[in-house]
C-alpha cells in the first residue's frame, strides 16, 4: 500500500495573508492577520493591566505579579544604563518589552501568528525607536551632537574615512536591532515546526513507528520551554540596546 504525506512547509506560518482587501488612492491598505494579532496583542495588553491593577495588594497574586515582574525588569534596565536621567523614558521603554513580550508569546500559541518574525515589523519598530533617539539625541546636544561620528584625538588625515566608518556602523544599528529579533524568533518558530511536522509523519506511519514518534514529541516540548524563554529573551535584549544607544546619544563619548 501507497502511502501519499502531504507536508506543509515550515515557512508557511509567516506567510501574510489579506482577510479584507482595501485600496485608497492607489495604496493597498488591506487588512492583513498583521493586523488581526496587532489588535489581539493590544486588547491582550489592555487586559493584562485591567487585571493586574483591579486590585491592588501588598502581597500580590498571580496578575500583579506578572506585572511588578515586568515592571522590575524594565526598571533594572533603565536604572543600569540610563541612571536617573532614564526615569523619563521608562514608559517607553517598559511599553516596547511588554510588546514585544506579547508578540512574542501570542505566536507561540498554535495557529496563531507570530508578529515578530515579519521583518517588515521588526524593522519598522527598529527605525521608529532609532529615529526618536536622534531627536533626542540632537535635543541634548544641537549640532554637537554629530560630533559621535568623529572619535576624540584622530589624526586630521584619516578624519573622512573615520567619519564614513563611524557613520555606517551608525545607520547599521537599525539593521542589527530589526535582524536579530526577527531572525531569532523565525528560526525556531521554524525549527518547532519542523519537528512538530516530523512527529506527526512517524505517527502517521503506524505500528512500532507510533511509540518512535515520542522522541521527537519531547525534543518539541523541550524547544517550546526554550522559545517561551528565547520570547523573554528577545524582548529585553530589545529594551536593552535601545537603552544603550539611548544613553550614546545622551552622553555623548
Amino acid at each position: 500500500m501507497i502511502m501519499n504525506f502531504y507536508f506543509n512547509s515550515p515557512l508557511e506560518q509567516f506567510e501574510i495573508i489579506c482577510l479584507i482587501p482595501i485600496n485608497l488612492y492607489g495604496f493597498n491598505i488591506s487588512f492583513s492577520n498583521i493586523s488581526l494579532f496587532l489588535i489581539f496583542v493590544s486588547i491582550f495588553y489592555i487586559i493584562f493591566f485591567k487585571f493586574s491593577t483591579r486590585k491592588i495588594l501588598l502581597v500580590p497574586l498571580h496578575w500583579q505579579s506578572l506585572a511588578e515582574i515586568s515592571y522590575e525588569i524594565t526598571q533594572t534596565i533603565v536604572q543600569d544604563n540610563l541612571g536617573s536621567k532614564g526615569e523619563i523614558y521608562f514608559p517607553l521603554i517598559f511599553t516596547i518589552f511588554l510588546f514585544l513580550l506579547f508578540c512574542n508569546l501570542l505566536g507561540l500559541i498554535p495557529y496563531s501568528f507570530t508578529i515578530t518574525s515579519q521583518l517588515i515589523i521588526t524593522f519598522g519598530l527598529a527605525l521608529s525607536v532609532f529615529i526618536g533617539i536622534n531627536f533626542i539625541g540632537v535635543r541634548f546636544h544641537g549640532f554637537h551632537f554629530f560630533s559621535i561620528f568623529l572619535p576624540k584625538g584622530a589624526p586630521i588625515i584619516i578624519i573622512p574615512l573615520l567619519v564614513i566608518i563611524e557613520f555606517v556602523s551608525y545607520i547599521v544599528k537599525v539593521f542589527t536591532l530589526a535582524i536579530r529579533l526577527f531572525a531569532n524568533i523565525t528560526s525556531g518558530h521554524t525549527l518547532l515546526k519542523i519537528i512538530a511536522g516530523f512527529s506527526w509523519t512517524i505517527l502517521s506511519l503506524g505500528g512500532i513507528f507510533s511509540i518512535i514518534h515520542i522522541i521527537p514529541l519531547l525534543i518539541l516540548l523541550i524547544l517550546i520551554g526554550l522559545e517561551i524563554g528565547i520570547a523573554l529573551l528577545q524582548a529585553y535584549v530589545f529594551a536593552l540596546l535601545v537603552c544603550i544607544y539611548l544613553n550614546d546619544v545622551i552622553d555623548l563619548h
